[in-house]
């Protein structure tokens, strides 16, 4: 298929874009990401070299966007009535979702093609992230049972916490370490999947815990729940390789197109 994007001027509200070591200073800068003209815009992914995807409504239509050297660009899969990028690595191929005839599918652009994403029996697919190998991580539907998986070297691998009830992939960094939630007996807990082992993430006191974005130091992202209030949290790790950081934030209420 051939490329479907759209260029458009940079807002003039954006002003720079904010990088990982201007949060070290005494004045991080906050930068307003808006598409021109839309009702809604939600940065979603960022790569190591600052590129942005993420989701706008115009009307009420959602189209996903790449905001590049300070232009915008719409991302339409082909013939789709809602198209939404997730995750982008640092060679440019972006990963995201689209809905066809009312499914839901999963896709990859790149090179200027678009290629859909199923695992094999899904009738339902979310990308969620993609690390520098290429490695894709997300969660699938199939029986009315959601699974995590990894799509790698052309293979899927299906993530199941043991004992979940519903797992999903939303990051993966260039080790290869995934994280997720995942659900047991009611209860939303984050994981992190490193060299075959599985281990529960819950930040203390929360009623729920959601990781969503690991980078290549081990430092890990998501949100929990307490007192009915919801909260951002970032558990560090020491273990500094110096590999460019594939983190990234998403909202477990964002995973359905519909929002």
């Amino acid at each position: 298929m051939r490329q479907q994007l759209k260029p458009y001027l940079l807002a003039a509200s954006l002003v720079l874009a904010v990088s990982p070591k201007a949060l070290s200073g005494e004045d991080p800068t906050f930068t307003a990401i808006d598409f021109p003209g839309a009702s809604f815009t939600g940065a979603i992914g960022i790569n190591a070299r600052g590129d942005i995807v993420g989701r706008y409504f115009s009307g009420s239509v959602q189209h996903g966007f790449l905001l590049s050297s300070g232009s915008f660009s719409t991302i339409d899969f082909p013939g789709a009535t809602l198209t939404q990028a997730n995750g982008i690595d640092r060679h440019g191929d972006i990963v995201g979702i689209y809905m066809s005839a009312g499914v839901t599918h999963g896709f990859i652009f790149g090179g200027g093609s678009f290629t859909t994403i199923d695992p094999p029996g899904a009738s339902f697919t979310y990308d969620g992230g993609i690390n520098s190998r290429n490695d894709i991580v997300g969660y699938y539907v199939s029986a009315g049972v959601a699974h995590g998986y990894l799509l790698s070297d052309g293979s899927f691998t299906t993530i199941d916490f043991p004992g979940a009830s519903f797992t999903a992939a939303f990051g993966i960094n260039p080790r290869g370490d995934i994280v997720g939630p995942y659900m047991n007996a009611g209860a939303l807990h984050g994981f992190l999947l490193s060299e075959g082992s599985f281990t529960t993430i819950d930040f203390p006191g929360a009623a729920r815990t959601q990781t969503n974005g690991i980078n290549s130091r081990g430092d890990i992202v998501g949100r929990y729940d307490s007192a009915g209030v919801s909260h951002g949290f970032l558990l560090s790790s020491h273990d500094d390789d110096g590999r460019d950081n594939g983190d990234r934030d998403r909202n477990p209420d964002d995973h359905h197109p519909d929002r």
